[in-house]
């Protein structure tokens, strides 16, 4: 029993002398995290060739005398999502047939030199016309995504043959 005591007493003493012996450092960690702006277009993000959207006149017979579509783009109106505090920007550039058909600042060709004139607007009453380079400022973004109503009209003249008409704008977003 003795024994038994005296291992205790020594492992007991052992533990004391180790605790004391241990030392302690004590520190801190620096974390960091850099947010930069950022927007999203219908909900894509990217520095090029992301779509804004499409503007669909549908099919019309070539005896037409107006069309009118809204751009539409990921199931509804153009989507800005910004970092909050931006001022999102969009500026409607050039298109690629810009100024060959009288009636529009835009428009659609279909490959054999024949156009169709067309024009964009801010409003669905078509009043208030987008030129080419024209920009629409949105308001401050508070981080929620803002929907953008862009229209057009395509204007119909004598001669036009049946066929597929396209064109291509450039679209910038600056913020």
């Amino acid at each position: 029993m003795r024994m038994n005591l005296s291992r205790c007493i020594l492992a007991g003493l052992g533990l004391a002398l180790a605790s004391q012996t241990q030392a302690a450092t004590t520190g801190t960690i620096d974390s960091t995290l850099t947010l930069t702006a950022a927007c999203q277009v219908n909900g894509s993000s990217g520095t090029s060739g992301v779509s804004f959207g499409a503007l669909d006149f549908g099919t019309k017979d070539a005896l037409f005398t107006t069309a009118d579509a809204q751009v539409i783009g990921g199931g509804g109106a153009m989507s800005i999502l910004c970092s909050a505090g931006t001022v999102p920007v969009i500026r409607v550039r050039g298109g690629l047939h810009d100024g060959q058909s009288a009636g529009g600042n835009r428009a659609l060709a279909d490959g054999d030199g024949n156009f169709v004139p067309y024009d964009f607007y801010t409003d669905a009453g078509h009043t208030q016309l987008l030129a080419i380079d024209d920009t629409i400022t949105l308001p401050t973004s508070s981080g929620v995504a803002q929907t953008v109503n862009l229209y057009g009209q395509a204007r119909g003249k004598e001669g036009l043959p049946a066929g597929v008409y396209t064109d291509t704008v450039s679209v910038e977003l600056s913020f």
